[in-house]
């Protein structure tokens, strides 16, 4: 069964992760969020779910404002060209719809089919905020409790420089 923001707040709880939330309209983008960025401290993120022709599942924690080269990254991770995934994929593993996805979403891959990423840009932020399983809310935990609660999901915390992606002839 696909896990609430209640459910989250109840799992980093007994973890012993302090957190806070922040409710506020549903934001969509990046840009949309820029008010609920200005009122909340530490790195603000933007969350990608990719896959690729083999299967593979990707779900990317990156700064809000970092470049990603999607058309390069396969190069960097060691996978073949990586697309967005479908909504249906995102729903079936994270439980979380387009919009809503978040790093917070890997409670609910239980069977680990997902692969996380986390941009080292993000990392240099304390605390870091995602979306409690929606779009409604933000919530902040420190950066050492973040790297806790993706290995309790048992999912790797594999921390990627994507400026390696970036070259002087885009």
């Amino acid at each position: 069964m696909t896990a609430t923001p209640d459910d989250l707040f109840a799992y980093l709880d007994r973890l012993g992760i302090t957190h806070a939330t922040q409710w506020h309209e549903a934001v969509f983008t990046v840009d949309q969020s820029e008010d609920v960025k200005r009122t909340l401290p530490g790195g603000h993120t933007k969350n990608l779910f990719l896959k690729d022709k083999d299967g593979n599942i990707i779900l990317i924690a990156a700064e809000a404002h970092s470049r990603l080269k999607l058309n390069k990254l396969h190069q960097l991770i060691g996978t073949r060209r990586l697309s967005f995934g479908p909504p249906e994929l995102m729903e079936e593993l994270l439980g979380v719809t387009p919009g809503s996805v978040t790093a917070f979403a890997l409670m609910n891959d239980t069977e680990g089919r997902v692969r996380f990423l986390v941009d080292a840009a993000l990392m240099e932020h304390d605390p870091v905020n995602f979306h409690p399983l929606i779009n409604t809310g933000t919530t902040a935990v420190s950066r050492e409790d973040f790297e806790k609660f993706v290995r309790a999901t048992g999912h790797g915390f594999e921390v990627i420089d994507f400026t390696q992606l970036l070259t002087d002839a885009e």
